[in-house]
């Protein structure tokens, strides 16, 4: 072969091998945007299984995120920030107020609301008087001397102040004075939040709490269902759960904050200082997504609530803002 003919075909051969080369890497995720590293989570105990179960379809997408889920009371979780300096990535809370209040604007920028509950009352089929339990007498069995129920820390979760937002709007509902010696009856079954009493449940040391719909249902409970004008279900009854009120711990430690009663509406943001805001935009973005993690919550007990105006719109990061209203 001559020279200039071997020449030739090198030639050829590299031009095929720099096409193949280049068509094989235009298939390829460029390296900016891979989504890696841990991303920490701050969230309700009540979130503990739809978040696990997101967690687990997002990272199939995503096999290099490594999700840290800490469970806790809303407010607790929110002291880890204010108080002890901890950082997360996302805060996931059972009151949207919580962050309104507590961490925004110092160490959140901007709240979205995406899902609701609703208190119920659960038991299990052995609890004392379970068979004869209904809308009309509950309260009538949770006070008697040989039934012990158990709720939440008002001052760490907000389930605990709602189970007494239930207990005072009963006195209105049944006109009777229930609230005053239903909080002062079993002290001692106060837990931090409000999946501790399941155990507690479980184990036959209570017969009844005040718990999440959600909770129950992701838990195989038995529960008794309150009517709305109690249950803190209706965003249309606000005016009428507005009633229900209660001084907690404030923001600094010997400070006290007034809680109302309002229905329901789950919170979510991404701190200040979050260390893996990309993985965390990504995380969010598929949470509240209809086809993904707002899927799951609802197969949960936890229903999806419409995008609301957001008064941080303009903070709110691009990839979210379809999921929240300018004002």
């Amino acid at each position: 072969m001559k020279k200039a003919n071997y020449l030739i075909i090198l030639f050829a051969l590299s031009i095929i091998l720099a096409c193949t080369g280049k068509s094989d890497r235009s298939n390829e995720q460029p390296a900016d945007s891979v989504i890696s590293g841990k991303l920490v989570i701050f969230h309700a105990g009540s979130l503990s299984v739809p978040l696990k179960e997101i967690a687990q379809e997002f990272r199939k997408i995503n096999p290099d995120v490594e999700i840290l889920m800490e469970a806790a009371g809303s407010l607790a979780c929110a002291r880890k920030m204010t108080e002890l300096n901890q950082e997360c990535d996302i805060i996931a809370v059972s009151d949207y107020k919580v962050i309104d209040n507590m961490l925004i604007p110092k160490y959140c920028q901007w709240n979205i609301p995406f899902a609701g509950n609703e208190m119920i009352i659960a038991f299990r089929p052995d609890s004392k008087l379970a068979s004869e339990i209904k809308t009309t007498n509950w309260f009538e069995i949770l006070m008697r001397k040989d039934v012990h129920f158990g709720r939440s820390d008002p001052n760490s979760d907000p389930c605990g102040y709602r189970s007494i937002f239930t207990m005072q709007l009963s006195d209105l509902f049944y006109k009777k004075d229930i609230s005053n010696s239903m909080i002062l009856k079993d002290q001692k079954y106060i837990r931090p939040k409000e999946t501790d009493l399941i155990a507690l449940l479980e184990e036959k040391e209570l017969d009844y709490i005040f718990i999440y719909l959600s909770v129950a249902i992701q838990h195989h409970l038995n529960f008794l269902v309150l009517p709305d004008s109690i249950n803190l279900k209706k965003p249309e009854l606000d005016k009428l759960y507005s009633g229900a009120k209660l001084e907690i711990l404030g923001i600094k430690p010997g400070q006290k904050q007034l809680v109302q009663g309002e229905s329901m509406i789950y919170g979510i943001s991404i701190p200040e200082k979050a260390s893996n805001r990309k993985a965390a935009e990504a995380f969010l973005a598929f949470l509240l997504s209809p086809e993904n993690g707002m899927k799951i919550m609802k197969k949960n007990g936890q229903n999806p609530i419409p995008p609301k105006v957001n008064t941080n719109y303009d903070k709110v990061p691009l990839v979210l803002k379809k999921f929240v209203l300018e004002k």
